[in-house]
């Protein structure tokens, strides 16, 4: 689709309203939404213009819904709080009849019990991706096949993994053979990863991290997510991402709504557009995650990482999506998590 013919669908999507709106979305900073040439080109279309607030945590995007009702229109959630934030009535039911590209969107996604709550859609399906991890190519003479290399003598204090304690612990949940979603050995996922403490070079905690490390030649591999990996070896980075034969964790990201929202069919405009082929097509090229919309993942060149790499069966059916985790889990994992950086 061309610029033009671009515009004209967005023009179509806004045809109705009268009044421009002004959209306030909650994200990730740098994760899609906020793309310059795409706020640009719907701001163009609709009239609607649109302000981004930021958060580097779940817990702090729902704290934010929960203390500034009526602040935002479009929130991104990760699936697994979906159902937390509907359910503290954080976010309401969304009408898609609207919207010209949600047919497209993989009937996987658009059945997800995360996502689709009581014959309801509180969470649009957008994006998603894997967390598995990426080695300095430099280092390697053919990638590893197995999660188990971290744990190997050569790459002592070249290692790194992110620090964060539901990654941790699913990241040993796959080193031992579990399902990351129903952890039933603790205690040997809390053995693994104390055994993968003198490996640690460092960890990292933001993308800009992972990438300044690898930049130096101080790791040799390290935990990454695959939209990431991809952008790194954009950069020019020596990285390749790999899913080892123990699989790797999967996320799906949806765009809600609000309940407190005064501006949802802006908002759904918004969501509508973010979830066009066109604009995923473009995006990817800067180093997208996967799309969870068919014909945008179609549309991608058989070179796109999303589409070589995601785009497996065979990698497909070793992931593990995740599922909600409760606070006591959380709680558990941090301090296990806690306990093992402090004995390091």
């Amino acid at each position: 689709m061309t610029r033009h013919l671009l515009l004209t669908s967005l023009l179509a999507l806004a045809a109705g309203s009268a009044t421009a709106d002004e959209i306030r979305v909650l994200n990730w900073q740098g994760y899609g939404t906020d793309l310059d040439w795409a706020v640009e080109a719907y701001a163009a279309a609709t009239g609607n213009t649109v302000l981004h607030e930021y958060f580097t945590s779940e817990q702090e995007m729902l704290t934010k819904l929960r203390t500034n009702p009526g602040a935002y229109d479009v929130v991104l959630i990760n699936a697994a709080f979906t159902r937390q934030a509907k359910d503290e009535g954080l976010i309401g039911p969304i009408d898609t009849t609207s919207m010209t590209n949600f047919e497209n969107i993989s009937n996987g996604f658009t059945t997800d019990s995360e996502l689709v709550i009581e014959d309801a859609v509180y969470g649009v399906p957008w994006t998603w991706g894997l967390t598995s991890f990426a080695i300095n190519t430099n280092a390697f003479e053919t990638a590893p096949d197995t999660i188990q290399v971290f744990w190997d003598p050569a790459h002592k204090g070249r290692v790194s993994i992110r620090d964060d304690a539901l990654e941790a612990v699913q990241f040993g949940a796959l080193a031992t053979g579990q399902n990351i979603n129903d952890v039933k050995d603790l205690d040997s996922v809390e053995k693994k990863l104390n055994e993968l403490m003198p490996q640690i070079r460092t960890f990292w905690s933001s993308e800009n991290d992972w990438n300044q490390y690898m930049a130096a030649d101080e790791l040799d591999l390290a935990t990454y997510w695959s939209g990431s990996a991809a952008r790194s070896a954009d950069m020019g980075l020596p990285v390749a991402f790999v899913v080892p034969k123990e699989g790797a964790v999967a996320w799906l990201d949806g765009l809600s709504i609000p309940a407190s929202s005064t501006h949802k069919d802006a908002a759904t405009q918004f969501i509508d557009w973010m979830i066009d082929p066109d604009f995923y097509t473009r995006w990817d090229a800067e180093g997208a995650p996967a799309s969870a919309n068919a014909a945008a993942a179609e549309a991608l060149a058989d070179t796109s990482f999303n589409k070589r790499v995601l785009g497996d069966p065979d990698v497909v059916a070793r992931v593990q999506f995740q599922k909600p985790v409760d606070d006591a889990t959380r709680e558990t994992y941090l301090e296990l998590w806690q306990g093992l950086k402090a004995r390091q």
